[in-house]
Parts: structure tokens; sequence; C-alpha cells
């Protein structure tokens, strides 16, 4: 448990303070004054100050924040609000555009190190009628061998390459219990009928066997590129998919995804680099969300002063629009991290 919460709190920690640094070095390259960079949160355990910027260490070791100059005063010298509108929103993008380059890294690493893969074959148990697979004329006993021309080794392959290309025409590989080979082409599904997948088939992995392989950094890195794009997709997918209604919304808090690092960590360090990828992504892309209190709703709040060419939102009133934000976040968590641990206690997991 302690290692699962010390694991859990540094990749939180590195992901947010990667995150803040991204604000910090652009707002120090446009002379916006910052008058904190701080690790964790207060209160303060000690701090030193070099230059204008205090460098301080905080009692909570949950992430971090960059104090700057008056964020929403433009009356203040050199604040962030008196700059020019597009390093403004430089500054504010930059801590989400640290987040999806971390992964870069984190996949890169992960591909290099040596870790374990399940090779099997992925043989069709079941078609559905009138599903995409059965229109394109899979059968029970085929074995799914590619999609769009990716292999596909065991059935984690198989869901992540569907669900990348979700009302996308898509090419699948396949081997009929006849040894014929061939390749067909369907479009997975968003909204399947209940009880059915995207693509209408129930799989399985067999003959598997675990391979212990690592990658060199000239394969690793556009193996690491390839990566981050599809979780990309993947995240955009999901909210698209929870927007239809295809799927249940599925939030969890602090405590959700450390339970989650505790069970991915038990796989080994190149899983959870990977997690720590997606995470970094998720931080990236929800910080651009255009809701108070976050880095898109102060974004916003650009945006529309450009629409208004150049009529700002009282400062105060910003103010006290992100701190409502800001309240209903954390009543959020709160809410969240209770569903959490209820779940926790009833012994349920996030990984099926």
């Amino acid at each position: 448990m302690l290692a699962t919460i010390g694991i859990f709190i540094g990749i939180l920690v590195g992901l947010i303070l990667a995150h803040e640094f991204g604000h910090f070095i652009t707002a120090k390259a446009f002379r916006v004054k910052v008058t904190e960079f701080g690790v964790g949160f207060p209160p303060r355990i000690l701090g030193r100050k070099r230059g204008e910027t205090l460098y301080s260490l905080n009692a909570i070791p949950l992430g971090g924040f960059t104090k700057m100059a008056g964020e929403e005063d433009p009356d203040i010298p050199r604040s962030l609000a008196s700059k020019p509108t597009g390093i403004r929103l430089l500054v504010l993008s930059a801590g989400s555009l640290m987040n999806f380059l971390a992964p870069l890294l984190l996949f890169l690493i992960a591909f290099m190190v040596p870790h374990n893969i399940v090779m099997g074959k992925v043989v069709v148990e079941e078609v559905a009628p009138n599903s995409p697979a059965a229109v394109a004329g899979i059968e029970a006993g085929d074995t799914l061998l590619s999609v769009n021309e990716k292999p596909v080794s065991n059935t984690g392959d198989l869901y992540r390459y569907i669900q990348i290309n979700l009302g996308k025409e898509t090419n699948i590989g396949i081997k009929h219990s006849d040894l014929i080979i061939e390749n067909v082409s369907l479009v997975p599904r968003w909204r399947p009928p209940e009880g059915q997948a995207a693509i209408g088939v129930s799989v399985k992995t067999i003959d598997a066997v675990i391979v212990r392989q690592s990658e060199p950094p000239w394969r690793a890195a556009p193996l690491a590129v390839s990566a981050c794009v599809e979780n990309f997709v993947l995240f955009k997918n999901g909210i698209l998919s929870i927007l239809t209604g295809a799927t249940p919304p599925q939030v969890v808090g602090p405590v959700g995804i450390a339970q989650i690092t505790g069970e991915v960590a038990r796989a080994g360090l190149s899983p959870l680099l990977e997690f720590a990828a997606f995470l970094s992504i998720n931080l990236g892309l929800i910080n651009l969300f255009p809701l108070p209190a976050l880095d898109g709703g102060r974004i916003v709040f650009i945006l529309l002063e450009t629409a208004r060419r150049g009529k700002r939102v009282l400062p105060k009133t910003q103010g006290l629009i992100h701190l409502i934000g800001l309240a209903v976040l954390i009543g959020a968590m709160i809410a969240i991290t209770y569903n959490d641990i209820i779940r926790i206690l009833s012994g349920g997991s996030l990984i099926p």
C-alpha cells in the first residue's frame, strides 16, 4: 500500500510539475513576473528566493503551481494580463503543451526497457447477426491477423485498434478456418446494440506465450510518436462516445488513479510508464477544457476579449468566476473521491 501511494504521488507530482514548468519557462521567456514556483501545495515547508521568484517546497505533495503577477489585472507591472494576446495564450497553453511532449519521452523509455508482451492468435468465438463483422464475411473460428495493417497479437491489440477507428472504414486481415487469408472492410460502430462489441465479434487469445522484448532507440522513437497519436485519438473517441451516449461516463479522482497505478505497477515498469504517458495526455487535454479555474477557462476570457475588440471582462469579475469554478471543481472531486473509496471498499476495480 505504501509503495502504491509513493508511486502514485511520484507520477502525479512529476506530471503536474512538468505542466507548471511549461507555464514557468514561457512566462520567464516573455518577462512575465513569476512571484512563486511551488512544489506541492501550502502550507509552505521551506522556500528560497532567487531574483524575483520564490521557489518553495510545500506540505501537500499533490502537484505544484506557478504564481504569476496579475493574471487578470493588466495594471500590475509585468503582469500576464498586460502582455499581448498571443503571449498570454502561449503562456496559458504551455502547461498542456508540456503534458503533450512528456509522453514522447515516457513512451520512448517504455519501449526501450525490457517488457513482457502477450503473443498469440486472436480467434473469433462468435459473430453477432447483421453486425459489421457478419456483413464483411467474418465467421466463428476465423483468426484476426491485423487491423489497418497493424498486427494483432492479443485481444487488447484488437480492442485498441478498433476503438481508434470507430466510425471509419477499417481493413481487417483474417485467416479463415480453411487457411484462406483475405482482407475485409468494415466500419466499427459508435453505438452497437447492447451486448455487442463495435464490430460484433467475441474473441479469445489462444496459444498465448509471454515474449520479453525491448526496442533500440531508432525503433522506439517512431513507436513512441505513434503511441502518442493513438492515445490522443482514443481520448477524443472516448469523449465523443460519452457525449453521444454510446458509453456511460466513468470518472475517477486521485484515489481511483492511485488504485489503477498500484494495479498497473504490478505489471512492470514499461506498463507503468505507458500509464503515466496516458495520464499526462489526459491532464493536458482536461486543462484545456473551457471551465473556470482551468487554463482553458482563462483562455476563454482572452478569446472573449478578442471578440469584443479589446474590451476585457473586469479582473474582479474574472477572479470571482474562477473562484466559483474552483469551488465547484473541489466539490466534484470530493464526490468522485467518495465514490472511489466506496468502490475500493466493495472490492471493485477499474481495470477489466
